[in-house]
């Protein structure tokens, strides 16, 4: 009742969520120095408990990003950058991952639903984890194909990607 519309209301919570991610990167990029490895699993955390990739899916192409969501995310977009440029250079995360990579693997994190929410909240977490000692440097092995870029990622949000 407090939104015009379903769209209204999904933009404010990408808005709200995005922010939050911006707030994470930031507070990892404040103790990067000392901990690089530290402050990247402390900032995957933080962005799995603020919400990152809840959304996802379930509202892609349902609504078209006005100009703050799409300002916003690029804020996020480049904290988060900088936070993972600082910790790859520090050689704490694989050198061959992006931003894109990671929000692409917040969603499938989500994605994971399996008995109550109790267990799929526990199975994400778990998930959370190796997917963590799979981002650690130095990497096993190279990855395939290239990383997705911002251009693809953002496409997705317009109604008729």
């Amino acid at each position: 009742r407090r939104y015009a519309s379903r769209e209204a209301l999904v933009l404010h919570l990408c808005l709200d969520g995005v922010r939050q991610l911006e707030v994470e990167a930031r507070r990892a990029l404040a103790s990067v120095d000392g901990d690089a490895w530290g402050a990247f699993t402390a900032f995957m955390n933080a962005a799995y408990d603020a919400g990152a990739g809840a959304l996802g899916r379930s509202v892609m192409g349902s609504f078209t990003a006005d100009d703050e969501l799409v300002a916003a995310s690029q804020v996020a977009f480049d904290a988060t950058r900088e936070l993972l440029d600082r910790v790859q250079h520090a050689g704490a995360v694989r050198a061959d991952i992006n931003v894109e990579d990671i929000n692409l693997l917040f969603e499938q994190l989500r994605g994971v639903r399996l008995g109550d929410e109790r267990r799929a909240g526990e199975l994400q977490r778990r998930y959370l984890a190796l997917v963590l000692q799979a981002l650690r440097a130095p990497a096993a092995g190279p990855l395939p194909g290239p990383a997705p870029g911002w251009d693809e990622v953002r496409a997705r949000w317009a109604r008729d990607a």
